[in-house]
């Protein structure tokens, strides 16, 4: 697999990279198989994180035998230094290693402070001097924390949602990145769904020789389809700038672009699928969405209290019980059209 450095890290990394997020959804077994042939296949890069459930036990179930072999990122979101080392310590239990290679704040609502010694931050530092990590990074969503957190020279790394249908904005991180020699780690490269096609956001995103993309996988012919991509990577040719064009306007405005910071909901509104729904059912085989079991979950929109918790949570600023209410009835219009 063609390799690429890892910004400021030197990190040499596979430019193709596995997120560990679905895995969440299989087993232990299912989860090491995926895991296993990604690595066999030339994977090197694996990102997790302290969230995401049991995602980090089954890194350490599958890997840990193969561990110098590995780069392995977590990440971890914690209110100060004293909580984000108590994270680490499980973490690395779980990753069955006793450093990784890279350690991220996970999505912090702001940057915290590097110059109080008990904030997060400080947690970060604290483990790189103990050898606990070797490079330090941050994840973020908002574009205007990820500029402030490239400018200030304190992150080795930069997370951020990245694909053919970011906006020029979100496309310029990776420019500055390159500028402060900050490595740039792709997460959402298929917009949670949205975008149907990999073949067209993998050769968008190949172009740059400073990003890796992780992608997220749950199903053995998904991973199959990624390492397929890598083995013969497409051009970004004339069709290909067409599709993102079509993307690009079928897409545009604002649209859940399914991070799940929203949840979990007072009312168990699916939020991430339902604020979505109508652009799913257009770009998705549309058939597993109409089952009772979906039309039960979408029902529960009307139980909507607008209490608010959304509105705080979600970093794109989104309305979301207002588009919420609008997927309801593009939902409804579809049911009632099939």
């Amino acid at each position: 697999m063609e390799e690429m450095r890892l910004g400021r890290t030197d990190l040499r990394v596979g430019r193709t990279g596995f997120g560990a997020i679905p895995i969440q959804r299989v087993t232990f077994d299912e989860a090491k198989a995926l895991l296993r042939r990604a690595y066999e296949a030339g994977v090197t890069f694996f990102d997790t994180a302290r969230g995401y459930s049991d995602s980090e036990e089954k890194i350490g179930y599958a890997l840990a035998d193969v561990r110098k072999d590995v780069v392995i990122a977590t990440k971890i979101n914690a209110a100060d230094r004293k909580a984000f080392l108590a994270e680490l310590e499980t973490s690395l239990r779980n990753l069955k290693t006793d450093h990784v290679d890279l350690l991220q704040l996970h999505w912090p609502k702001e940057l915290p402070d590097p110059d109080d010694p008990q904030s997060s931050y400080a947690g970060l530092v604290e483990a790189r001097e103990t050898g606990k990590t070797r490079f330090i990074g941050i994840t973020h969503h908002a574009l205007d924390v990820a500029r402030r957190a490239v400018r200030s020279g304190l992150y080795d790394t930069l997370q951020f949602p990245l694909n053919h249908i970011s906006s020029e904005e979100d496309l310029a991180l990776v420019e500055a990145c390159r500028e402060h020699d900050v490595g740039v780690i792709a997460m959402k490269a298929l917009s949670g769904g949205l975008i149907t096609d990999a073949s067209t956001s993998f050769a968008f995103l190949r172009q740059y020789d400073n990003v890796v993309p992780i992608w997220g996988v749950q199903r053995p012919e998904e991973l199959e389809q990624i390492l397929a991509l890598e083995a013969d990577p497409p051009a970004l040719d004339d069709a290909m700038r067409a599709a993102i064009k079509k993307d690009r306007a079928e897409l545009a405005g604002d649209f859940c672009r399914a991070c799940g910071y929203c949840l979990p909901c007072p009312q168990d509104i699916p939020i991430p699928m339902a604020a979505r729904m109508g652009l799913l059912l257009r770009r998705m085989p549309y058939q597993r969405l109409l089952t009772e079991e979906w039309q039960e979950k979408m029902a529960r929109v009307e139980t909507c209290t607008e209490c608010g918790q959304c509105l705080e949570r979600c970093p794109y600023g989104l309305e979301v019980p207002q588009l919420l209410r609008k997927m309801l009835d593009n939902y409804r219009a579809f049911l009632a059209g099939s």
